[in-house]
């Protein structure tokens, strides 16, 4: 038996494979690398679509942005609503409220989580939440009404290639959990819901923010190895280094890497968490020798969406919104299997005593 299911296959997919040897992402056919930051969002939502929604090939801008607008129909009233939850609750919250009945194209999913995790984030600081714009690229639009303003060209990339890295990446606990509500045939929101509260969990969604928190102990650059030395003495672990998967260092780290780069020089830090990361993996080098501890996709996403201005509790939502498409793709396939997901538990209780 596996503890966790480690090494155990519950689905065959054409989406998304994950070689942690390699530190290889392979997404509907394509490595990691070819895509993010050099093919859209639209696009590779296309790509992990085929054959599940034909006219999205069409025009998947236009379709993505007529579904936030008719997901903001949905959403908006609920604004007042958000008072007092956090970004991820709020986001729940919203995405709750969309009955699976009425769902109509896929792409509403997609619509309304870019939509309800501006909204969420938005209403967490006490906020009125920004009306889509239907004719704007994805990522921009959600990165305009999480600010309410306008979003520069390379920002708009940025969050872009973003999206495309976290779009998909096997069969992890929120894309595990969507498959299981959507094998029940619940629907496609039901399903995208229970990924999103796997994902609230801190052992799955929840590492970026503490990256921050790690730069804002480690104060300066001066500081670093002093510190990174006695956080290692105490057991501590190294926020956004080492990967359950992935043995080598992530490839979704060098390509978050590549975009935080085109952002330097608006008084942000990126340069000062570039130096950490170096002094942080001289250090795991020196005390875990025997171990290869690398960068994993949580730091530079940290780095990314602090330039960006997102607030750290919206790192979470902004996750689920590029998740979702993934999400929505794996329900479909294994909801076309017809067959519901039941495994197996060893009974390690007390048994009755037998009968004289």
């Amino acid at each position: 038996m596996t503890i966790g299911l480690d090494d155990v296959v519950a689905a065959e997919t054409v989406l998304s494979h994950v070689d942690g040897e390699a530190g290889r992402l392979i997404i509907g056919g394509y490595d990691l690398e070819e895509l993010a930051g050099r093919v859209s969002f639209e696009d590779v939502v296309v790509m992990l679509w085929t054959g599940l929604a034909p006219d999205i090939a069409a025009d998947p801008r236009a379709l993505l942005g007529r579904a936030r607008a008719r997901a903001w129909g949905h959403l908006a009233p609920l604004a007042p609503r958000l008072a007092g939850l956090t970004p991820v609750e709020g986001m729940r919250l919203l995405l709750s409220s969309l009955p699976d009945a009425e769902e109509g194209h896929p792409a509403l999913a997609v619509g309304a989580a870019g939509v309800a995790a501006a909204m969420a984030v938005r209403g967490a600081q006490g906020l009125a939440p920004a009306e889509p714009d239907a004719s704007a690229p994805h990522a921009a639009d959600i990165l305009r009404m999480m600010r309410d303003a306008p979003v520069a060209d390379d920002e708009a990339l940025a969050l872009d290639t973003y999206l495309v890295t976290v779009i998909d990446h096997g069969l992890n606990a929120s894309t595990f959990a969507a498959r299981v509500v959507a094998s029940t045939q619940a629907g496609i929101l039901s399903a995208v819901v229970a990924g999103l509260c796997a994902l609230k969990g801190p052992l799955h969604g929840g590492a970026p923010g503490p990256v921050l928190d790690m730069l804002d102990a480690i104060g300066s650059l001066e500081s670093a190895d002093a510190w990174l030395d006695d956080a290692m003495a105490r057991g501590e672990r190294l926020m956004g280094f080492g990967h359950r998967i992935y043995r080598v260092r992530d490839p979704r780290a060098d390509v978050l890497k590549g975009a935080v780069g085109r952002l330097k020089g608006r008084g942000n830090r990126i340069a000062f968490a570039e130096a950490v990361e170096e002094a942080a993996l001289r250090a795991l080098k020196r005390r875990k020798p025997g171990r290869r501890l690398d960068t994993n996709v949580e730091f530079y996403t940290a780095i990314l969406l602090d330039a960006l201005g997102v607030p750290r509790a919206g790192f979470t939502p902004l996750f689920a919104a590029g998740r979702t498409a993934g999400w929505v793709a794996h329900a479909v396939e294994q909801s076309r299997t017809g067959r519901i997901i039941r495994p197996q538990s060893r009974y390690v209780g007390t048994w009755p005593a037998q009968a004289a």
